[in-house]
């Protein structure tokens, strides 16, 4: 049996910046907007390419501090080329960071081991992987 992930919680203080941002910054595909009534409004948007969204909102989403959290995790074939992506877009992001050495052989040396991060206009934090061929 297959076990995916779909969904996951962005705690968010202003919901029109939040979608703004992972939108028109980060490029996430705004899959519905919902006004359920005044109380109630949820937002799914999908990274390019992912079977996993997030969800944003306000009343019918688990309550939790914005910008509590921390370890999201994208990956991306090419570092370089999404790094300069995030910058143009007017995301501040950071150099590309080598943690640790590849187990084995790789394509390109950053392949597992290199990373940026940014957060939202919350403080959630992100960070992004390259991955350019997998075992």
């Amino acid at each position: 049996m297959n076990w995916t992930l779909e969904v996951v919680v962005v705690p968010v203080s202003d919901l029109d910046r939040a979608k703004a941002f992972y939108a028109e910054r980060l490029g996430f595909t705004v899959d519905h907007d919902t006004v359920v009534n005044d109380d109630i409004r949820l937002v799914q948007l999908t990274p390019p390419g992912s079977g996993c969204s997030i969800v944003i909102g306000k009343g019918a989403v688990p309550q939790m501090p914005p910008g509590s959290l921390k370890g999201l995790q994208l990956v991306v074939p090419d570092l370089h080329k999404a790094r300069t992506q995030l910058l143009e877009r007017g995301v501040e992001v950071s150099e590309i960071q080598v943690m640790g050495e590849n187990p084995r052989p790789v394509p390109d040396p950053l392949d597992n081991v290199g990373f940026i991060h940014f957060a939202d206009p919350d403080g959630n934090a992100w960070a992004v992987q390259q991955i350019s061929s997998r075992a």
